[in-house]
């Protein structure tokens, strides 16, 4: 998929989203949201990659840090772990009943997480974010890794050149006996892998397929 289709779809998303925001009917994001949940189960983690605001805003977000040169590399150790997105998914969920029935008004927390998401960018990389904080992400990775179709490696053309495994902002992908892997449920499907392989090895497809193709290569 061409860059700025991808762009233009998420661009779509993000004007989607404030204009449910400034007229008061998130609800029907978080039913967007849901929906995606299923669909994911099918075409993988779709939401993350073109969908989600965060997503959206985190890649300028990135670029700038980079830019400025604030970026770690290093993770932050109190955080590293499955345990806070989920711990954190609670604790967004409790607060919006409780302010809907306490205080009979809606706290924004899609938008204090979108806030949260481009400040910890600007500090760290993308995967801390999408894989240590964010509880949105931790549902999607959890009904991600049944996916029927997902971005996959062809491995007898893969030349283990390492490109992929820099463009992956989750971190899904891992060169191990010069062969890329790509670790379904970490996928965001968003293409960066497929957009810089030298050998086109990178492919939407089903695990049949690909296991498919590569058996006929052998023989």
């Amino acid at each position: 998929m061409k860059k700025y289709v991808i762009w233009s779809i998420r661009i779509l998303f993000l004007a989607l989203f404030i204009f449910l925001m400034v007229t008061g009917k998130m609800m029907l994001w978080l039913a967007l949201y849901g929906v995606s949940l299923v669909l994911s189960i099918f075409f993988g983690r779709f939401y993350c990659g073109y969908i989600c605001p965060m997503n959206t805003l985190m890649i300028p977000a990135e670029k700038l840090s980079l830019k400025l040169k604030i970026q770690s590399d290093k993770k932050p150790k109190d955080i590293v772990g499955k345990i806070l997105p989920w711990a954190m998914l609670v604790v967004t969920v409790v607060i919006m009943i409780m302010s809907k029935k306490l205080l009979k008004k809606d706290i924004p927390m899609l938008l204090i997480w979108l806030g949260l998401s481009v400040l910890v960018t600007l500090r760290y990389k993308p995967e801390v974010f999408h894989n240590y904080i964010c509880p949105f992400g931790a549902l999607q990775n959890v009904f991600g890794r049944f996916a029927i179709f997902s971005h996959r490696v062809k491995k007898d053309t893969c030349i283990g050149c390492n490109l992929c495994e820099r463009a992956c902002p989750t971190s899904a992908i891992k060169v191990t006996d010069k062969k890329a892997e790509i670790t379904v449920s970490d996928c965001l499907q968003c293409t960066n892998c497929s957009e810089v392989c030298p050998t086109n090895t990178i492919k939407y497809t089903t695990k049949s397929k690909i296991s498919t193709a590569e058996n006929v290569a052998k023989d």
